[in-house]
């Protein structure tokens, strides 16, 4: 059983903003794979959907304690199906890598991400596989990052080739290839 986590915040303020990436690949994904639509769960604090992938349950999740409380969600629901840490992935945004580039890690440091931080102070170890999403603007990183993070995506047409790649390395992992997902996508 894998539990696969879109970080964001809710709400229609930041439906479309870079920082809504990881609830954007999760819907991306939900939607290729046939799962049913989200519900909410306000025990878990999140929007979820289950479904199998070949014998595999699978659990999506959207946290919706805004980002900086994404642990408040994921602890919870990490002890509803008694999903370890090694079953858990998180898919976020980077501002650190360039829009359009993916890269999986596992047992790294948060990188000054709070989502990051809050999950891995919440489940007490960063012993789980992360999907970063770049989303570093052609310039460079912006000077008020904590601002370009909440602004809304002006380069929607490519996403789908973004989330193409987080499809693939989901499946991947799925199918026990993470070392191969890692090989592939973090050059």
């Amino acid at each position: 059983m894998f539990l696969i986590v879109g970080l964001g915040n809710p709400g229609e303020k930041y439906e479309k903003t870079w920082h809504n990436i990881g609830f954007l690949a999760v819907n991306f994904f939900s939607k290729k794979k046939n799962f049913p639509d989200f519900k909410m769960d306000k025990k878990l604090k999140s929007e979820v959907a289950e479904n199998k992938i070949e014998k595999e349950k699978v659990i999506l999740a959207k946290p919706q304690t805004f980002m900086n409380a994404s642990g408040t969600a994921v602890g919870p629901l990490m002890r509803q199906w008694r999903i370890k840490s090694d079953n858990l992935v998180v898919i976020q945004d980077d501002l650190d890598l360039p829009f359009g580039k993916i890269r999986i890690v596992k047992d790294r440091g948060t990188a000054g991400h709070k989502g990051i931080d809050s999950i891995i102070k919440i489940i007490g170890t960063k012993d789980f596989l992360r999907i970063r999403v770049g989303i570093q603007p052609n310039h460079g990183k912006p000077k008020h990052p904590e601002k370009f993070v909440l602004r809304k995506i002006d380069t929607e047409g490519k996403l789908k080739e973004v989330f193409k790649k987080t499809d693939k390395a989901i499946d991947m992992i799925l199918e026990g290839k993470e070392n191969e997902a890692m090989t592939e996508y973090n050059q």
